[in-house]
């Protein structure tokens, strides 16, 4: 379980699984949004900047991340396959984009969030519901203070609707925290009910449009409901885009795009939920949105997506990541970046600033050490038992001429063929169950016998990696993923020599 990550996600998010580098104004290809200026013009010290670049880099796993103060772009960077272009997934920070359209539907009227939640799809409504069910209302589902002691499962077949309606309300809705995803996905259908669209047709011309976000796109339900509490892909500046625009109290512009009664409520403690001075879990919660310790607010996602707005600090900070401690990131801002920001401009020394352009230009994810490739073992082909990978034979093959070993897998009858860099990062495609066919980027390196494949999918969280173990008799597999809702390192694989492949 990730640390900081409230025990209840891990059910309702275990299904999700398939979803260049630049500073200031030399961005690396992001796309023209938010302006770019030297730090210490928004007084937000280089060297502060540095410690928060060092200490995010030894947190194992981050991706991106975007510092925003004052409207300006004062520091990026991407860990080397991550780039500025390509969306990533955002989890239950999808959540904060669903109360926004929430507050979007409300200020057009279409519903209010004091309206019960049942009358909204009369056929799902059990036959016989309880007082309790009669009494939720949508600012409940906003507050995840439905009432429910549990999650309400999510049928493959569909049906969510009905099954939440289902689930059992022990509680009086407001009264009892419970981090609920399907109540967000709950919003998400009151606001395709209310208003005929599903919430990425409704948030593209109304918020997507008007701050210059492009290419989202948001996974949805069998019945073509979006997901609302999960699904949300975007790239990091459209994170930073969004928060800006929340500290901006909705306003972007020049022109009130949601009300700034519904940000400020949004994002104010709603409900209470823990006690801990210590963790940015226990400061209160409200409608879909975290509130943080230090006087800040932040939507979240699991394994490291973070929109951190700091309203006292004027600042912004964006960060996908594939790490299980969300709660360390928090803290590497407080203790880094909080004493970074100063009131008025900064004059820095030219060569810090230039250190810290070259250290964000050089971030990247480790790759395994190239090593010499062991002929022996190259173009043995080994076949494996029935496994929950459905990997059924492994080939390494080297390509000395392109500078890469490739990786041949035989997956459930289909062959994989993954070039791995040597020292570098390759781009390419590839499907490993259970994630589907989409772009990947791979290093791969020998140390003795061993080869160890890594294995990035860029628009996830997720990172695998496969050492192989040879021997002269045959070849043991180790396969692991760097973060996930369940388990993340499997059994050894056991593989047999078999005729050469090809």
């Amino acid at each position: 379980m990730d640390t900081g990550t409230p025990p209840s996600r891990q059910g309702f998010l275990g299904a999700v699984l398939a979803a260049a580098v630049g500073w200031c104004a030399g961005g690396g290809g992001a796309h023209a949004g938010l302006p770019r200026t030297d730090p210490g013009a928004q007084g937000v010290a280089a060297v502060g900047l540095l410690d928060v670049v060092d200490a995010l880099d030894r947190h194992e796993g981050l991706h991106s991340m975007m510092i925003v103060r004052r409207g300006n772009v004062v520091a990026e960077g991407w860990w080397r396959p991550y780039d500025p272009g390509t969306p990533h997934a955002l989890y239950s920070l999808s959540k904060s984009f669903t109360s926004t359209a929430v507050g979007l539907a409300v200020a057009e009227g279409k519903l209010s969030v004091a309206d019960p939640v049942l009358p909204f799809f009369p056929d799902d409504a059990p036959a016989e519901p309880s007082a309790q069910l009669r009494a939720m209302r949508v600012a409940d589902l906003l507050r995840m203070s439905t009432g429910q002691q549990t999650e309400p499962p999510r049928p493959p077949e569909g049906g969510w609707v009905k099954a939440f309606l289902g689930h059992p309300v022990p509680f009086k809705p407001g009264t009892h925290f419970l981090y609920n995803t399907p109540a967000t996905f709950m919003q998400s259908a009151i606001v395709q009910r209310a208003t005929g669209e599903n919430l990425l047709d409704y948030l593209t011309p109304r918020l997507f449009a008007p701050l210059g976000i492009e290419g989202a796109t948001w996974e949805a339900s069998p019945e073509g409901i979006s997901m609302g509490g999960v699904g949300l892909s975007l790239r990091t500046e459209d994170i930073a885009t969004f928060g800006q625009f929340l500290l901006q109290r909705g306003r972007w512009e020049g022109r009130q795009i949601v009300p700034e009664e519904w940000i400020a409520a949004a994002t104010a403690r709603q409900t209470a939920n823990g006690s801990n001075p210590s963790s940015d879990w226990d400061q209160g919660y409200g409608y879909q949105f975290w509130r943080c310790r230090h006087g800040a607010f932040r939507g979240d996602g699991a394994f490291g997506q973070f929109c951190v707005v700091l309203p006292e600090q004027e600042a912004v900070v964006a960060i996908t990541a594939g790490t299980k401690d969300m709660q360390g990131i928090l803290d590497i801002l407080w203790r880094h970046l909080l004493p970074a920001l100063r009131p008025e401009p900064v004059t820095d020394d030219p060569e810090l600033v230039a250190r810290l352009r070259e250290r964000l230009a050089a971030l990247t994810l480790p790759t395994p050490v190239p090593g010499t490739p062991a002929r022996a073992h190259v173009g043995r082909a080994f076949a494996f038992a029935d496994n929950a990978r459905r990997i059924e034979r492994v080939v390494v093959e080297s390509d000395d001429e392109r500078g890469c070993d490739v990786l041949c897998l035989s997956i459930a009858g289909r062959e994989e063929r993954i070039a791995c860099g040597r020292g570098t990062w390759r781009v390419g495609e590839a499907a490993l169950e259970p994630l589907p066919r989409q772009p990947v980027a791979a290093a791969g390196g020998w140390e003795g016998d061993t080869f160890t494949a890594r294995i990035c999918f860029p628009r996830t969280p997720f990172v695998v990696t496969m050492p192989l173990a040879f021997t002269a008799d045959g070849v043991t597999l180790a396969l692991r993923t760097n973060v996930g809702f369940g388990k993340t390192t499997e059994d050894p694989l056991t593989g047999r020599p078999v005729a050469a492949a090809r």
